[in-house]
């Protein structure tokens, strides 16, 4: 790998944002966490780590949303709609790709996981796979032949609207949909539903039986497109909580009800399986967009 070109790859959370040169997992000369605090002082810390690298062939940018990638669009490469205070409409892709004249990929941070877990991680050697994470918010990441699939925009399919279980009208905490599978499912939907954090709150908690449904409806629907041929899952959620992925792929399984009779989807075990690069997920995807935009791909 000592001959492939070093990329600079920006993660952008909403709590943190991660920027790191690298070749790959194995060659990260530098990797450099930044509290997300307003865009102009969070731009302007990551500016100050980029600004002294050298030799940076390519920039990759993943990015939390909503986010645009039409690249006609007039607000290419801006978060556009997103509930986090103070972030809406401001431009990443151009202002970045301007600044250091090198090609420059843009997507979403669950895309970006979902490449590097396709090409380093839980789902290497598979052209077709789904990354669903569950923290702060929930998204899913679609790669088909090795490449977001996307459109007019990329997916939200955390914002879809699941079966609920019987007898729960909980409204939900999603600012937009209410009881969307975020607004069920994520960390702060299970806090204010609770009053304490998923890390803490016990494993038989009933609360965990609403978080499961929810999930697994989604891992129906995502299985339902025909794309993953595996589905990669992560986030703090699922991570802080390691009892909750059995509990999950056994509600997929009553949910499909045998329905897609494919070895791959049956074995649910291997189908639906925990990310393997945790932290570094999204920095390395951003890797991933830097080299598939120095490429042309």
């Amino acid at each position: 790998m000592s001959d492939a070109p070093l990329i600079a790859g920006v993660e952008l959370g909403g709590t943190k944002c991660v920027a790191i040169l690298a070749q790959g997992p194995d060659s990260i000369q530098e990797r450099v966490e930044i509290p997300t605090v307003s865009p102009e002082e969070t731009l302007r810390a990551i500016e100050g780590v980029i600004d002294g690298w050298r030799g940076v062939a390519a920039l990759g940018i993943a990015s939390f949303g909503p986010v645009s990638i039409d690249r006609h669009a007039a607000d290419y490469g801006f978060i556009t709609s997103t509930p986090k205070p103070g972030w809406a409409g401001t431009d990443l892709a151009k202002r970045l790709a301007a600044r250091y004249g090198v090609p420059a990929g843009f997507h979403s941070d669950v895309i970006g996981a979902a490449l590097g877990e396709a090409r380093w991680g839980a789902a290497a050697g598979l052209a077709d796979l789904a990354y669903v994470t569950v923290g702060t918010g929930v998204g899913v990441g679609l790669i088909g032949r090795g490449r977001a699939v996307d459109g007019l925009t990329h997916s939200e399919l955390g914002h879809i609207r699941p079966q609920r279980l019987p007898g729960d009208d909980w409204l939900g905490s999603c600012p937009f949909h209410g009881a969307c599978v975020e607004g069920l499912a994520s960390g702060p939907a299970i806090a204010a539903r609770t009053g304490i954090k998923g890390a803490d709150l016990a494993s038989d908690h009933p609360a965990w039986d609403g978080v499961v449904h929810a999930i697994a409806q989604l891992l129906h629907a995502v299985t339902l497109t025909g794309v993953p041929r595996r589905i990669v899952v992560g986030g703090g959620v699922i991570v802080g909580s390691q009892f909750l992925l059995p509990r999950i792929r056994q509600a997929l399984r009553r949910s499909l009800n045998g329905y897609v009779a494919l070895s791959e989807i049956e074995d649910v075990d291997t189908f639906v399986v925990p990310a393997m690069l945790g932290h570094n997920a999204g920095p390395l995807g951003a890797i991933v967009l830097g080299q598939q935009a120095l490429t042309g791909h």
